[in-house]
């Protein structure tokens, strides 16, 4: 095997990783709502697919940072709540 397949091997191996964590991201952010679970996942799947065929490694390196501040904003950043009565919301 040369040293651009291993390199090759490893990238695709991070981008994997990437889009599992995104996954379960999602998972946690969004539990217990449907509508958002399904949103995201549709969002993360589209999106790695339509990156799919990326060979230039400048951009691949590029996509997983994007990624990787998506996940990080989503873990930090998103706030759901719950609407309790007329004016009234319960963040989770």
């Amino acid at each position: 095997m040369g040293q651009a397949a291993k390199v090759t091997g490893a990238r695709r191996a991070w981008v994997l990783q990437l889009f599992k964590t995104l996954h379960r991201t999602r998972q946690q952010v969004f539990k217990n709502d449907t509508r958002a679970l399904e949103a995201a996942r549709i969002k993360i799947n589209e999106e790695f697919k339509s990156n799919k065929s990326e060979t230039s490694p400048k951009k691949i390196e590029e996509l997983i940072k994007i990624g990787s501040d998506v996940e990080l904003l989503l873990r930090t950043s998103v706030i759901q709540g719950i609407h309790t009565d007329h004016n009234t919301l319960n963040f989770i």
